[in-house]
């Protein structure tokens, strides 16, 4: 009887101390992801994994998801710009496995630069627009007004705040960005998960519903082969112009240091697309192939000056090309700026 309590108390003990070990493991590799978390990693870059995880490893491997890979390289493959929610597996010597549940941080590779501009002229914009989405196309501005009950698409001259043509939408709807494509305009709604599709004179011809992978609508540009999407996240949706329920592809947008979410109002310019951040008064240039932030403007300046709402916000939301020069807008703003690159 002493011998086999013996024996119990022995096995116990060793399956305390394996439990133990197994929460070290997982403790010291949750640690060092923590770690890595700010510094982040840029795509070719291998994971380095803790000498004290290594030792007591027979095999890690990563998932995401439904994928997996015992490729511990920042692999485009399976790792998007931003950041990524993955699963490291375990395998220890004794057979087990240990899950560790990690956000691994993909940065772009090269410092943004920040890009230099002057104001060179200044529009009237009617303060009651809540700005959604806004282009330019000749001297005609067209703008998406949002907020439920009123919500609109409006056209007019720029230097002018009377409307040439104006269509008010109905009360459930909440208007964000569009674009004019060929001889139609496209158009986001918020939460409905549908757009519009309007044609030149802004008769409306039909609606689309949202692809599965896209809940909000935010902003709209296209690069005359696809309607580029946001949807406040990081991602920025490559759509089929004929099918806009159909995504040709994505990308997931960072700089060399920061993650950027929110991403809202688009414009496409010269191979770039335009981008703003909501509720920050800055404007990024991405890469369109890759979602890397090349280069970026700053609008504290004229956002502060234009930051009347009480509730904060009357925030920097339009993005256009005049030219070479580009236009910028906002919530409720009472000018439209245009200024220079330099």
């Amino acid at each position: 009887m002493k011998k086999r309590l013996a024996v119990s108390l022995f096995a116990f003990l060793l399956l305390m101390v394996s439990c133990s070990k197994d929460k070290d493991i997982l403790n010291t590799l949750n640690d060092y992801n923590l770690s890595m978390e700010s510094e982040g990693y840029h795509f070719g870059d291998k994971i380095k994994i803790p000498k004290e995880v290594l030792e007591n490893a027979e095999s890690i491997s990563i998932s995401f998801g439904e994928k997996e890979t015992a490729d511990l390289t920042i692999n485009p493959e399976f790792f998007s710009l931003g950041d990524n929610a993955v699963t490291f597996n375990i395998k220890t010597k004794n057979g087990k496995i240990l899950p560790q549940d990690a956000t691994i941080n993909v940065f772009a590779k090269n410092p943004e630069v920040q890009i230099n501009y002057k104001i060179i002229n200044e529009y009237p914009h009617n303060t009651e627009y809540f700005t959604e989405g806004f282009e330019l196309h000749g001297n005609i501005i067209y703008e998406s007004i949002g907020l439920n009950g009123k919500s609109k698409l409006i056209k007019y001259n720029l230097g002018s705040i009377v409307p040439i043509l104006e269509i008010s939408q109905p009360d459930d709807i909440f208007s964000e960005g569009i674009t004019v494509f060929g001889d139609k305009i496209y158009q986001l709604t918020y939460q409905n998960r549908k757009g519009f599709i309007y044609d030149s004179e802004m008769k409306l011809l039909k609606e689309f519903e949202f692809p599965a992978a896209i809940n909000e609508g935010w902003g709209m540009t296209n690069d005359g082969k696809n309607l580029i999407v946001s949807d406040g996240t990081k991602n920025i949706y490559f759509l089929n112009p004929e099918n806009p329920s159909e995504i040709a592809r994505y990308i997931s947008i960072a700089g060399h240091s920061e993650i950027f979410d929110k991403i809202n109002e688009l414009e496409y310019r010269n191979g770039f697309i335009y981008a703003n951040v909501w509720h920050k008064p800055i404007i990024l240039k991405i890469n369109p192939k890759t979602g890397e932030v090349v280069g970026t403007f700053d609008f504290t300046k004229i956002a502060e000056e234009n930051n009347t709402d009480e509730n904060g916000e009357s925030v920097l939301n339009g993005i256009a090309f005049k030219g070479e020069n580009m236009l910028i807008t906002g919530k409720n703003w009472v000018k439209i700026y245009e200024v220079s690159v330099e």
